[in-house]
């Protein structure tokens, strides 16, 4: 049975390493933000709107607790994911969890270029976004570096890249 939870902040790569992982492997992939979505035919923006980051993160962890039960997936979470309750070692107790790292600039400009509406950092300058991310990941290193395994993504920016990540973290969990 298979059964990893990718983590680490928005604009690191999870979506697209954990599709491409799924796929490699034969397996079921899940984004938890997708998944919320799905369920409640609402957006994350639009659930934070009505709700506040504090009931999108109860109802989050809610979902958590269902996707991290299947077995044979991969699973995406929302940057924050970890951070809130027991996220974090609830996923360690149920799946092997992989922390994707990336450098906050890396991370800011995979955020400038990304299409999709965040609430966390909508409307954000470009200095102001960079000076956001490097605060942010600072406050939650804590929480990710928990996870039992890390690699290193910075570099994620063609489809080689995302194939050598695939085969590194088949590596590091020996499947």
């Amino acid at each position: 049975m298979i059964r990893i939870i990718l983590i680490g902040f928005m604009g690191a790569g999870k979506t697209t390493v954990g599709k491409a992982l799924a796929q490699e492997l034969g397996v079921y992939f899940y984004d938890l933000d997708w998944y919320i979505t799905m369920r409640y035919h609402k957006s994350v923006p639009e659930i934070f709107a009505e709700r506040g980051e504090q009931g999108f993160r109860d109802l989050e962890r809610r979902m958590l607790h269902e996707v991290a039960e299947f077995e044979n997936v991969v699973v995406s979470c929302g940057g924050g994911t970890p951070c809130f309750y027991d996220n974090m070692d609830y996923m360690n107790s149920l799946a092997d969890t992989v922390y994707l790292k990336a450098e906050p600039e890396v991370l800011a400009m995979h955020l400038r270029m990304g299409k999709g509406k965040r609430p966390l950092i909508e409307g954000k300058s470009p200095e102001e976004l960079e000076a956001y991310v490097r605060e942010t990941v600072s406050q939650r290193e804590a929480f990710y570096s928990k996870a039992k395994y890390s690699l290193d993504v910075s570099l994620l920016d063609n489809f080689t890249k995302i194939q050598e990540s695939v085969t590194l973290i088949r590596q590091m969990l020996k499947i």
